[in-house]
């Protein structure tokens, strides 16, 4: 499963919503990776979602597969959608 979002917290995929990103990833056994502009990263990596310097008004693409695909799907879409709790 797969959908686009667009990063909407001021300082972008940081360090602490990019290890709020990986935290919430690992919750689940389905693969969820990161692509932009082509390239794909394992959500559940610091590093790789760090390389690819998400910033506000970016969109990506965040894509699920495995048991629970969809729950990992909609609990990442969520997480970016609230701009990671920085209101």
């Amino acid at each position: 499963m797969e959908k686009n979002v667009t990063i909407i917290n001021e300082t972008g995929l940081h360090a602490r919503p990019a290890s709020m990103f990986v935290k919430k990833a690992s919750e689940f056994k389905s693969s969820v990776e990161l692509i932009h502009n082509g390239e794909k990263v394992n959500a559940k990596s610091i590093m790789g979602i760090m390389k690819l310097g998400l910033a506000k008004g970016t969109e990506v693409t965040i894509v699920t597969n495995g048991e629970d695909e969809e729950l990992a799907l909609n609990s990442m879409v969520e997480l970016v959608e609230n701009g990671f709790g920085e209101k």
